[in-house]
C-alpha cells in the first residue's frame, strides 16, 4: 500500500510538473498570437499601401496621357 508520505510526494511531483507544463504552454500561445499580429500586418500593411499608392500612381498616369490627347 501506498501511505501518506508517498502520496504527498507524488502530488508535490505532479504540481512541479504542472507547473512547468503551465509555463510551456504559456510561451506556445504567445509565440501564436505575436505570429498571428505579425502576420496580419504583414498582410494588412501591403493593401494599406497600395489602396493609397494606387490612386497617385493613376493621376500621374492619367495626368502624363492629358497631353497627348
Amino acid at each position: 500500500m501506498i501511505n501518506e508520505e508517498q502520496i504527498t510526494e507524488i502530488l508535490k511531483q505532479n504540481q512541479e510538473l504542472l507547473k512547468k507544463t503551465y509555463e510551456s504552454a504559456e510561451k506556445t500561445r504567445k509565440y501564436i498570437l505575436y505570429s498571428a499580429i505579425f502576420t496580419i500586418l504583414m498582410f494588412v500593411l501591403p493593401i494599406i499601401g497600395l489602396i493609397i499608392i494606387i490612386p497617385m500612381f493613376l493621376n500621374s498616369y492619367i495626368g502624363s496621357l492629358d497631353g497627348l490627347i
